[in-house]
């Protein structure tokens, strides 16, 4: 079953693949413009804190590091999990493309998987390996094997996390038809928040993003493990290791939540 289920999943995404790159370069400007933007936006950065040194304490080789990885990591979800962005999904839902799917002998989920593949998301992906190159060069770190094996746990408990993010914002849509801008604030307003040491924030919204949506788990308390930093919060010595139950269980919740949205969708009437 579940062979057959990858199967077709692999089938949707050649497809995808295929369009995307049939016109090479329109396709490689828009992995280029996809990527550009943000590494501007770091270099300005980068130049801010040429005059005031650091950021909470953080300086820009361990700042980087923390944007190098959030970087990696949501560029591969948003090109994965590109079938249910909120956006584009609660258009499948009013045009009543998702009504269309339904009827169709394939899983749905799969096929939500599938309708959707976005290649020039390697631009985002490739601007985080450079600032990630970067911080290893202003802060080098020493690799040993834990580090070496726990970095692509915390990249793949990003993708999880902000992937089952995605999956919930586009249940919602279920009843509301319409995005709710709310998601994309926990999405890619949240991607930005952990690009940054957390500790800056006010109080109110670490103890928000820590108890009700644990976002401090999946990138500022493994960076404080990689670049051994002190805790500020003094949480359990386990704390830089929760990425993978706050990712796993964001991703299952939003699973769940999935399915009971498709139990009680009546669908739009398009």
């Amino acid at each position: 079953m579940l062979r057959r289920l990858f199967t077709t999943y692999l089938k949707f995404i050649q497809i995808q693949i295929l369009s995307q790159i049939q016109y090479p370069f329109s396709f490689l400007f828009d992995v280029f413009t996809n990527g550009i933007s943000l590494l501007i936006f770091f270099l300005s950065l980068s130049l801010v804190l040429q005059r005031f040194d650091n950021v909470g304490g953080w300086r820009l080789g361990e700042i980087a590091f923390l944007w190098g990885t959030a970087e990696i990591a949501f560029g591969l979800m948003d090109m994965i999990f590109s079938g249910f962005d909120p956006d584009s999904f609660s258009v499948m839902v009013r045009q009543g493309t998702l009504d269309q799917m339904l009827l169709r002998p394939a899983n749905i989920t799969i096929q939500i998987f599938g309708s959707r593949f976005i290649l020039r998301r390697l631009g985002r992906i490739a601007e985080g390996l450079i600032i990630f190159t970067i911080s290893q060069v202003l802060s080098p770190i020493v690799w040993t094997l834990p580090r070496l094996l726990f970095y692509p746990v915390v990249i793949f408990s990003q993708i999880l996390f902000f992937g089952g993010l995605f999956i919930a914002g586009s249940t919602i849509t279920f009843w509301t038809i319409e995005r709710i801008e709310a998601v994309n604030i926990l999405t890619y307003g949240g991607n930005e928040m952990i690009s940054y040491p957390m500790h800056i924030y006010p109080d109110w919204l670490i103890k928000f993003f820590t108890y009700l949506i644990p976002l401090i788990f999946i990138n500022y308390y493994p960076a404080l493990f990689f670049l051994g930093k002190p805790d500020p919060f003094g949480m359990p010595a386990f704390a830089p290791f929760l990425a993978p139950l706050a990712g796993l269980g964001v991703f299952l919740a939003s699973l769940w939540f999935w399915k009971f949205g498709l139990r009680y969708y009546q669908g739009t009437g398009s």
